[in-house]
């Protein structure tokens, strides 16, 4: 059992890890340490996943397979430069906790498609004499102009308590008729 300092996103403040490691290999914070890390892993191949297409349903090409995937991986990167320079603008807690990758995503592909056909490719050169500095500072002053409301994560409201159905196992058809007579 190892206590936190920081709570997790769940806001627990102990984590119990079960290992057969030998503790001259690694101790218990070490041994956490590497388990909270491996979630940001998880978060990443999922993001991958649901918003970039990353799994091809076809196991006939391997290759086109692990093409696809690496394009996946190369459109994240783009998305968490995007997020780490909304964050730099707006704050790296609101940006992890509000935002939601499905309609960053979805804007992006949007906007993108929308300039590929109104924008000439003779005016995207400039971009190619940026240093890291000036597209940093580029993507940060364009951050400011962003409306997060627009991308916030879409909140669930708590389940309803259903009512059971009462069925007789006799007979799986449920009457409608008889529903209504009971309620």
């Amino acid at each position: 059992m190892l206590k936190l300092f920081v709570p997790t996103r769940d806001k627990e403040w102990e984590i119990a890890i079960l290992t057969n490691l030998p503790l001259s290999h690694a101790d218990a914070a070490k041994i956490a340490e590497l388990y909270r890390n491996r979630w940001s892993l998880e978060t990443l191949f999922q993001t991958v996943t649901e918003n970039f297409n990353a799994e091809i349903q076809t196991l006939a090409y391997p290759k086109a397979a692990l093409f696809s995937f690496s394009m996946a991986l190369v459109t994240y990167n783009i998305l968490a430069t995007l997020k780490a320079a909304l964050g730099s603008v707006h704050g790296i807690a609101k940006i992890d906790a509000g935002l939601s990758d499905f309609y960053l995503v979805d804007e992006i592909q949007g906007t993108y498609r929308g300039m590929m056909i109104a924008i000439p490719s003779q005016q995207w050169e400039i971009f190619r004499t940026y240093s890291l500095d000036q597209m940093g500072q580029l993507l940060q002053q364009l951050a400011t102009g962003v409306n997060l409301k627009r991308f916030l994560k879409a909140i669930r409201s708590p389940k309803k308590k259903r009512q059971p159905l009462i069925v007789d196992h006799r007979h799986r058809h449920v009457s409608t008729a008889r529903l209504l007579d009971i309620y």
